[in-house]
């Protein structure tokens, strides 16, 4: 039986400000340490339309959404830096309250509660960490059978503390799972009748057109080099498919498309087409994307579709299994905002941080829905993309020039001297995926990079970097587990720069 309790602090944010400190992209992963207070930048208005958005579709008042908003910039930082502090033990986060006014962490370990209230957030103990449940969660996906259908979608459950299996025949489930060899206790077989489906149709209309007849929706402008273009689902069209824009002119071209297993794709554009940093708010205005700050469970997020227009839930949880017709689709975001065909590939986004590109679903915009979208990190570190966003447009993440990571450490080595980034830490990947790594060095110097991974008694190195000059690249495919970065200066001094991605 699982073991939990709470402790909490007073963590109610005013909402008498109507603005809000804007937060860098790539804040999701920071250092190791106590809290610090960031220092304020310039404040932002809540981007249009969305407090409207909001009141509509979570039944808020104008104070309450204007709150949430305030009180998701604020917390969503909090929550990264407790993942990284409490490490193995970190069991998850959430908000908690209509206008997400507590953050609730999660962990093993019941010495962990100081810290967790001193940093503004609730303590809840658990039985399973996060990793843990990740792990359950990928060994029942890999005992289900692809035909017949057994299971529509499973999701680990921070909340619960359990991974969730959603099935229209749950005895048969439950007999899967049983039979996984996994704790049967950190699972939950639930009833129902979800399933999932690819949201695109065959019906003309506005967003960009792949072949005569099909549609779907834009996800976020993205730059590679000097190539624009933006990225969608996968189920859109295939490599090489060419497109259409909302007016039927030459658009693009399909340059990669991933599915089944992953949900994406990205299309490169002709020059007629100029990207913007924004997302369509279907009030006729926009909404400013100005990073890709990764929001927690129960943060609001809002979806932009050629079929249904603008549309505001809850993000659910995260790291969800669905099983389409077409085969199953991992490291999905759950969420309760609807959708309908022809929303496909369109943008999520929480606040202004974008989120991902909307996958399928089940439901519609008239009796509300459930809806499943492809994380947008997983999406540019794939193909080498940068978002396009207000700071500016960055150029991918290349040897030499790490910009565009979402995370990024700096440091000084002279020769013979070695560091280990983040922070002389480590940081956590609960989802199998692609690791990049990126240094940058003075010219005149060599410096290498490692990367390590901790087996449970060391830290062997699993990629390696080792050129003769001062800029490196990793590039690494691992399952969930802890890693970190070693940077060496083999020859010379100088200040470097390390930017990094992880699934």
């Amino acid at each position: 039986m699982s073991r939990r309790h709470v402790v909490t602090t007073g963590c109610v944010l005013s909402i008498t400000a109507l603005t809000l400190a804007a937060v860098p992209a790539g804040a999701e992963r920071r250092a190791a340490g106590p809290p610090v207070a960031a220092a304020a930048p310039a404040a932002l208005k809540p981007p249009p339309g969305m407090v409207e958005a909001l009141q509509r579709d979570l039944n808020l008042s104008e104070a309450q959404a204007e709150a949430r908003i305030l009180n998701e910039a604020r917390l969503t930082p909090i929550a990264a830096q407790m993942s990284t502090r409490l490490g193995p033990r970190y069991g998850g986060s959430w908000l908690r309250g209509n206008s997400a006014q507590a953050l609730v962490v999660a962990t093993t370990s019941a010495a962990d509660i100081p810290v967790i209230l001193a940093a503004g957030a609730q303590a809840e103990v658990v039985t399973r960490s996060l990793a843990e449940l990740a792990t359950i969660k990928k060994q029942i996906d890999q005992s289900l059978p692809a035909n017949p259908l057994v299971s529509s979608a499973r999701y680990v459950d921070v909340k619960r503390n359990k991974v969730v299996v959603l099935a229209p025949k749950p005895d048969e489930a439950q007999i899967v799972v049983e039979s996984a060899g996994v704790d049967t206790e950190a699972v939950i077989v639930l009833p129902s009748t979800e399933v999932p489906q690819p949201l695109y149709d065959l019906v003309g209309g506005d967003a960009y057109y792949i072949g005569v007849t099909s549609r779907c929706s834009i996800g976020f402008p993205v730059v590679k080099g000097a190539q624009s273009g933006f990225v969608s689902a996968g189920h859109c069209g295939k490599t090489g498919a060419t497109t259409t824009g909302f007016n039927r002119i030459a658009q693009g071209v399909f340059q990669g498309s991933t599915f089944p297993g992953s949900d994406y794709s990205w299309i490169a554009t002709n020059a007629n087409w100029t990207a913007q940093p924004a997302v369509n708010n279907g009030e006729g205005g926009t909404i400013p994307v100005a990073g890709a700050r990764v929001a927690i469970e129960g943060a609001s997020v809002c979806r932009s579709g050629s079929t249904t227009d603008f549309h505001c839930g809850l993000i659910q949880q995260r790291d969800a299994s669905v099983t389409y017709p077409q085969g199953t689709i991992f490291q999905l975001t759950r969420t309760n905002v609807c959708a309908e065909p022809g929303d496909s590939g369109g943008a999520f986004i929480s606040i202004d941080q974008a989120q991902g590109v909307t996958s399928g679903g089940t439901g519609d915009c008239s009796s509300g829905g459930t809806t499943y979208f492809q994380p947008i990190g997983e999406i540019l570190t794939a193909y080498g993309l940068s978002l396009r966003t207000t700071a500016g447009n960055p150029p991918p993440p290349t040897t030499g020039t790490c910009t565009g990571y979402p995370n990024t450490v700096t440091g000084t080595l002279t020769k013979g001297q070695s560091a280990y980034q983040p922070s002389n830490r480590y940081y956590q990947s609960t989802a199998a995926g692609v690791h990049t790594g990126c240094l940058d060095a003075n010219v005149g110097v060599d410096f290498d990079l490692y990367l390590q991974k901790w087996n449970g008694t060391t830290w062997p190195t699993v990629a390696t970097s080792e050129s003769a000059g001062p800029d490196e690249k990793i590039t690494y495919t691992g399952t969930p587990g802890y890693y970190r970065y070693r940077v060496v200066a083999s020859n010379g001094s100088s200040p470097y720069t390390l930017g990094f991605r992880a699934p």
